[in-house]
């Protein structure tokens, strides 16, 4: 009896001892960070998307004649918010290039439609069109920032999931790399 206590305790400090160099607790740290760098890439680009519509009407009202722009700036927003942004969507690769190509068309388009507002001076002077250009910019700047946050993020987790020992508690568990933003042209 004594002997199997003995044998029991042994094997529990050698389980536990074992498990502390396994990488479990930093695979967790590694994903919730990626996780939470996620959320806030989504938030910004959620921010962005709800700026388009004010911009929108802002300058409709002093450029109608450009509903080429206006309309292609509203379709490429509608495109993306037909996408469900999840926190899943970090996971499958096809569906992030899919998202990620969609984000990059409505970039294009609020470019082209910043451009066309370089033609009416009138515009240019709206505090209001000032204040939604300075806000969507900023966003911008948010969204690179929280875009480089993830991608690095994402880079510790995958060499963490590829790297011995932890790549074997990751196999144990079904972890696998993560994909990542792709450079956009």
């Amino acid at each position: 009896m004594l002997l199997r206590t003995f044998r029991t305790a042994l094997a529990i400090v050698a389980t536990a001892l074992a498990l502390t160099g396994c990488g479990y607790n930093t695979l967790q740290t590694l994903e919730e960070q990626t996780k939470g760098s996620w959320s806030e890439v989504l938030n910004q680009y959620k921010r962005r998307e709800d700026l388009i519509p004010n911009l929108v009407n802002t300058v409709k009202g002093f450029a109608a004649q450009e509903k080429e722009v206006l309309t292609q700036v509203t379709e490429a927003r509608s495109r993306v918010g037909a996408m469900q942004a999840t926190p899943e969507l970090a996971n499958d690769p096809e569906a992030l290039a899919k998202w990620t190509k969609a984000q990059g068309e409505l970039s294009g388009a609020l470019q082209r439609l910043l451009v066309v507002t370089e033609n009416y001076p009138q515009l240019k002077s709206d505090a209001n069109f000032r204040e939604l250009q300075a806000q969507l910019e900023g966003t911008e700047n948010r969204i690179t920032v929280a875009r480089n946050r993830y991608i690095k993020d994402t880079e510790a987790y995958n060499t963490e999931v590829r790297v011995f020992p932890s790549h074997l508690t990751a196999m144990l568990f079904g972890m696998k790399t993560k994909p990542n933003f792709a450079v956009e042209n």
